[in-house]
């Protein structure tokens, strides 16, 4: 192949070099690795001036060995139809690997969010929502968008309403998008998922005494030195739960430059100067650095990678320094950039593993859509009795007295952030040693990368071979 591999060709690299230590058939493999469906569309838009402009869109269903699929909605003006199959081609190993009944999927629209007005960006939504109705590419039990770059929750709340609105009486209607607002059915927590989600793997991944040994790391988190690239919903939140846990984010690097502070920034503080000023530059107490890249090549412990895919490359994989790279992007290392990791002897928590908090905390807003009952609700306080019966028993065994304080501290019952907190550490940990476990079982597969993909290829392909599709 000439010239660089684009996105879909990378990702395809990956899938067959994971695809050696499966054994499957060709077919099979070649089944789990296309995209089932890939659907362009424009159009119009009538703009100020009464000018036309034509909307260029995406909607593409990688797999459906499970239904409803699964995948977010970016609004880039580089998104091109190569990285929304990429993208959703990794939507479905994600889904899987976390054991998200859901196959993947991934839309795009190609505009520049901020050149629009929000009426105009409501149009377009609204309209691409319709478009993907006419066709059957939305709905609970079909295809379930989410947000992506360039989109959030008021986007999805327009879809949601589209759809309900095409589809009168439809019950399970706000199940057909999730990270709506938590008023119009969204669920607490998802906003922040995908960050606490990195945090919940670099976490576990830190206490592995035998993998902080090779990497000469002490075990834990506390300590840590984190550099963060990119201060958007999943960097800052990222940063925020590893800066929470003990980690020392020493560095943050921005479309407009880097800052950096070894004694440790704060990413609130930097995000309201970044508000204030219109950049994270001479954030008060912090050194700028005026190439953001050259901030991606300074000494640290942990390197966060949370933009656009492409970041590590060939060129500059040889000067990163880090002992752990933890993937918050998508595609942000390049198959030509891992060889060079492998041999430095890093750790690279990959992308289709530590990124997946959001597609999960997404399936437990659509459990709640389909079930109509808000998490915690029917449990919360049989939770808070249990504990305060608990708390009387260690009054009478003791002969201490809880204080009113004291008691409303320690039996709170769990409320519906409690509930999605916990299932998404329940859901990340167990991940993250499946993936330890089979790279140590199968002899010859070099890092957790290609772990993840053979995880995802056999799950897939049990859902076929059980269908009876494949023998």
């Amino acid at each position: 192949m000439s010239g660089p591999a684009n996105f879909f060709d990378q990702v395809t690299q990956y899938f067959n070099e994971a695809a050696r230590f499966t054994g499957y058939p060709p077919g099979l493999l070649e089944q789990i690795r296309l995209c089932n469906s890939v659907y362009r569309f424009d159009f119009p838009l009538r703009r100020a001036g009464d000018k036309i402009e034509v909307i260029r869109a995406w909607r593409v269903q990688h797999s459906h060995h499970k239904l409803p699929v699964k995948g977010g909605i970016r609004f880039s003006p580089d998104v091109n139809e190569e990285e929304v199959m990429a993208l959703a081609a990794l939507m479905t190993y994600k889904c899987a690997i976390v054991d998200v009944p859901f196959g993947g999927a991934k839309g795009g629209i190609k505009i520049e969010p901020k050149d629009y007005t929000p009426e105009e960006l409501e149009r377009i939504t609204r309209r691409y929502a319709h478009e993907l109705a006419k066709k059957n590419f939305i709905g609970p039990g079909i295809d379930v968008p989410a947000p992506d770059y360039g989109t959030g929750p008021r986007e999805m709340a327009w879809i949601a309403d589209t759809y309900a609105a095409l589809n009168p009486g439809q019950l399970n209607a706000l199940g057909c998008v999730t990270g709506k607002p938590v008023t119009q059915g969204g669920v607490r927590g998802r906003k922040e998922a995908t960050g606490r989600g990195l945090y919940f793997a670099v976490r576990e991944a830190c206490n592995e005494p035998g993998e902080m040994k090779r990497l000469g790391l002490s075990k834990g988190l506390d300590g840590k030195r984190i550099i963060v690239q990119g201060l958007g919903n999943v960097g800052y939140h990222a940063a925020k739960f590893c800066r929470e846990g003990g980690g020392i984010v020493i560095a943050i690097a921005e479309r407009e430059g880097a800052i950096s502070n070894p004694k440790g920034l704060n990413e609130e503080a930097v995000f309201q100067h970044r508000n204030a000023t219109g950049s994270i530059l001479n954030f008060p107490g912090a050194a700028n650095i005026a190439d953001t890249g050259a901030a991606l090549e300074m000494e640290c412990d942990i390197l966060l990678p949370a933009a656009l895919e492409g970041v590590f490359t060939a060129d500059n994989a040889p000067r990163i320094k880090a002992k752990i790279i933890l993937e918050g992007a998508n595609g942000p290392t390049t198959p030509e950039a891992d060889p060079i990791f492998r041999q430095k002897g890093m750790m690279v928590i990959p992308d289709i593993y530590c990124n997946a908090g959001g597609v999960t905390v997404s399936y437990f807003e659509w459990l709640k859509n389909l079930s109509h009952v808000r998490f915690g609700r029917l449990e919360k306080r049989h939770e808070m009795a249990n504990e305060l019966a608990m708390l009387k028993v260690i009054e009478r065994s003791t002969g201490k007295t809880f204080t009113d304080a004291e008691r409303a501290e320690l039996a709170q019952g769990p409320d519906e952030q409690d509930l999605v907190n916990s299932g998404l550490e329940e859901t990340m940990i167990t991940a993250f040693h499946e993936l330890l476990k089979t790279q140590k079982d199968h002899q010859g597969i070099p890092d957790l990368r290609i772990a993840a993909f053979v995880n995802a290829i056999h799950k897939v392909a049990r859902s076929y071979t059980e269908l009876g599709i494949f023998p």
